[in-house]
Order: structure tokens, then sequence, then C-alpha cells
């Protein structure tokens, strides 16, 4: 009969106290880690309780909102006529010249 090894499993707390950054609630469990703060939980995570919510540790919703007030919107709707300025051109030269081959309409692209 084998007997298991002692000593190789780690000390489990039956009071071990959790901290719930995104509420700052604090609740008791069994673990082998006596004290343990988490960024969500079950409290509030969106899937248990059925509201979105952000959670934004890093404050990227506040950095993506100051960049696009610096973008200017009239240069980014010019490039964007540009581009399609260029595509709209180019197809009126192919559709202008009569019996090409496939080969010479991509030439002509480039």
């Amino acid at each position: 009969m084998k007997l298991m090894k002692k000593d190789i499993h780690p000390q489990f707390y039956k009071n071990a106290t959790i901290k719930d950054n995104s509420s700052g609630e604090t609740f008791s469990i069994g673990s082998t880690v006596e004290n343990m703060t988490v960024e969500i939980s079950s409290l509030t995570h969106p899937f248990y309780t059925g509201k979105q919510r952000i959670v934004d540790t890093d404050n990227l919703v506040e950095k993506f909102q100051k960049k696009m007030q610096k973008v200017n919107i009239s240069v980014v709707a010019n490039k964007k006529l540009k581009k399609v300025a260029r595509r709209t051109s180019s197809v009126d030269k192919i559709e202008k010249t009569e019996n090409l081959t496939l080969k010479d309409m991509l030439k002509q692209l480039k």
C-alpha cells in the first residue's frame, strides 16, 4: 500500500479574502492564497450581472478619445476622395480604349 507524500500540497485557507477592485467589495472563499486582489469578479462581470460596463484600468478609452479629437476629419475625408478619384480615373482610361487584351488593361493600371 502506497501512502501519499507529505508536505507537497500548499496550505489551504478556508477564509481567504478576495478584494474586487472594480467594485471595492471584499468576500471570503476557500483558497490556497490568503489574500488576493482581482480586477473583476463574478460580482461585477457583465456576463453574470447582465449589465454592460467598461472597466478601463489603463485609461485606454480616454487615450482613444483624445487621439480622435486631434484627428482633423476634413483631412481624412480628402484622402478618401482622392483615393476614389484615382480608382475611377484608371477605370475610365481602360473603358475608353477598345480591343485591348487583359494584359494591356493591367499594364495601364500600373
